[in-house]
This record gives structure tokens, sequence and C-alpha cells, in this order.
């Protein structure tokens, strides 16, 4: 039987799929809490543009860092360095792991 979904069957495309999708929906809902926590913060304290600007920036910050963090997902090993899947950290491999690669 024919693969249903054609060329986009395969696992490596439909991660692709998921991984922007969850990030545009990230973007998508850091811009909006952050811009409409602004407008709250400014009808409450009477400061109209400056809580509102302020969560516009945070926003853009988030997005730009969730951005960054995609296009560092998959970097090749540098010096030792990896990621670990467990806490999402940055550690270091020993020797003894490096060889077990």
């Amino acid at each position: 039987m024919k693969d249903p979904l054609g060329d986009l069957g395969s696992q490596r495309d439909l991660r692709a799929i998921g991984m922007a999708s969850g990030l545009g929906c990230s973007v998508v809902v850091s811009l909006i809490l952050c811009i409409v926590g602004g407008l709250l913060l400014d009808r409450w304290l009477g400061t109209r543009p400056l809580f509102t600007l302020v969560g516009v920036v945070l926003g853009l910050v988030t997005a730009g860092y969730l951005f960054w963090q995609l296009a560092t997902l998959d970097q090749p090993r540098r010096k030792g360095l990896t990621r670990a899947s467990k806490d999402d950290g940055i550690g270091r491999l020993s020797e003894q792991d490096d060889e077990e690669r």
C-alpha cells in the first residue's frame, strides 16, 4: 500500500514539521502574553505606552531566544561540549564517553 502522506511520511520530515509548528506557537504565545501583560500594567498604573513597549521588546527578545535555541539544536559537538538530553543543559563529555560515540 502506498504511503498516504507521500514524501511527508518520513520521520525526519514529520519531526521538522512538529518543531516548526511548535516554534511558531511558542513565538506567537510569548509575544501575545508580553504585549497583553504590558497593556494590562499600563491600564492599571496609568502609564500608557511604557509597559506596552517593554512587553513588545520582551516578546521580541523571547522570540529571538527561541529561534536561537532552534538554530543551535543540531549543531555538531565542539571541543567535547554537548547538549545533555535529560536536563537540556550543556555538559562536558569524558574521554570514555567520547570514544563510545
